[in-house]
């Protein structure tokens, strides 16, 4: 059976009118601490439609309308820049997005479960669902997890449903705030959070949009055009609110790069683009961009991909490697992934010292260290019975 809610906290209250919220945040800069999460819609738009805002204090928990008529969430921004309350959240890109876009800035201070979850050895990005139940012994009902957030009236169920998530994430903040005390690891956790506390993060730069296709050519001419033609789809998309990828596909952007059609017959012919588009408002200012990147100077255009002089690091060297990220981070009780990615254990085979997070900070004292010793065969490794042993030579 499901335990929506802890038993001292009293029932979720929708928040539909302003002044019930300023009276609610009035009472939430009280706090040390208040838990947050967010249901939005976003499948038919470029920006997040904000639908509710969930937020649970000591003893009370709200769900917070953001589409009643006449609503002002202004204190909500207010609260959210409160540096006396800690503002957790769990997997937060997302919810943060919504409230820098609204609001200008990221919630200070902010505690992410998920990242801490992963410092602490819960693993790779571990779901809110499996952390509840490991730390709470509570469990998530799934019932609205897909729900039209945007419709109303909302029902008694999916405010009950809205609310469970932010009571249950008091009891995970705090059982997982002891315990990475205890490991004397808070310090690693806000090293993690860096990031995500930088506004910068959710910002779309369309500029650099096209670094997101990874185009795999060293044509420079090609890439001027699709950093054109990238930077000007993210334009067009946030102006008409629509995702990007409704507009125009990635796989249709790289072929407009590739054959960089002069006219609207010959835009209609890329797979994936319909003749309505290419002969409309859009189809035209489209084949402006791709007329202008044509007339780029060489001289100006993009350097390819950096080739790291074509070397390839040794595939049992990188197998080694890995062996050993994976024994340190058991060792360690911390998630892999966390500590070091694929590019950086091919980094790490290939050059002495690469400028990589696994040799910096507290991921050097875990891996990076052990892994330079690796590499100058000043340790080895064995196996004890069922764990993986480290050898000094």
């Amino acid at each position: 059976m499901a335990k929506p809610f802890r038993t001292d906290v009293s029932a979720p209250v929708l928040i539909t009118a302003t002044t019930e919220l300023q009276a609610f945040c009035q009472r939430m800069h009280g706090e040390t601490f208040i838990t947050v999460d967010t249901e939005f819609m976003r499948e038919r738009t470029y920006w997040p439609e904000l639908c509710l805002v969930q937020i649970a204090g000591d003893n009370e928990v709200a769900v917070i309308d953001a589409q009643a008529d006449g609503i002002d969430l202004s204190c909500l921004g207010t609260l959210f820049a409160d540096t006396a309350v800690t503002k957790v959240f769990h997997a937060a890109r997302q919810d943060i997005e919504i409230f820098v876009l609204r609001f200008g800035d990221v919630p200070r201070p902010m505690f992410d479960t998920q990242v801490a979850a992963m410092v602490a050895g819960f693993g790779d990005q571990v779901g809110y669902d499996a952390l509840v139940s490991s730390l709470t012994g509570g469990t998530i009902d799934k019932a609205h997890r897909f729900s039209d957030w945007s419709v109303r009236p909302l029902s008694a169920a999916q405010i009950a449903y809205a609310a469970a998530d932010v009571t249950h994430l008091r009891d995970v903040y705090m059982r997982l705030s002891r315990r990475l005390e205890q490991e004397d690891r808070l310090g690693w956790v806000a090293e993690e959070m860096a990031i995500l506390n930088n506004p910068a993060t959710y910002r779309a730069n369309p500029d650099t949009a096209w670094e997101r296709l990874r185009p795999r050519t060293n044509n420079r001419r090609l890439l001027q055009t699709l950093k054109q033609i990238a930077a000007w789809r993210e334009k067009e998309a946030q102006r008409v609110n629509i995702p990007r990828q409704r507009l125009i596909k990635d796989e249709a952007l790289l072929e407009i790069a590739a054959t960089a059609p002069a006219t609207a017959e010959a835009l209609a012919r890329v797979r994936g683009v319909t003749r309505g588009f290419a002969e409309g408002k859009s189809g035209s200012a489209l084949i402006e961009v791709l007329a202008a990147a044509r007339l780029v100077p060489d001289a100006e255009l993009p350097a390819g991909p950096q080739q790291r002089d074509n070397a390839r690091p040794s595939a049992a060297l990188v197998a080694l490697l890995k062996v050993l990220l994976a024994a340190k981070t058991e060792q360690h009780h911390v998630a892999p992934r966390l500590v070091a990615n694929s590019d950086d254990i091919e980094r790490l085979a290939l050059e002495d010292s690469p400028d990589i997070g696994a040799l910096h900070g507290w991921r050097r004292e875990v891996f990076g260290h052990d892994a330079l010793l690796l590499k100058q065969g000043r340790v080895a490794l064995g196996v004890d019975g069922r764990r993986v042993k480290f050898i000094a030579i």
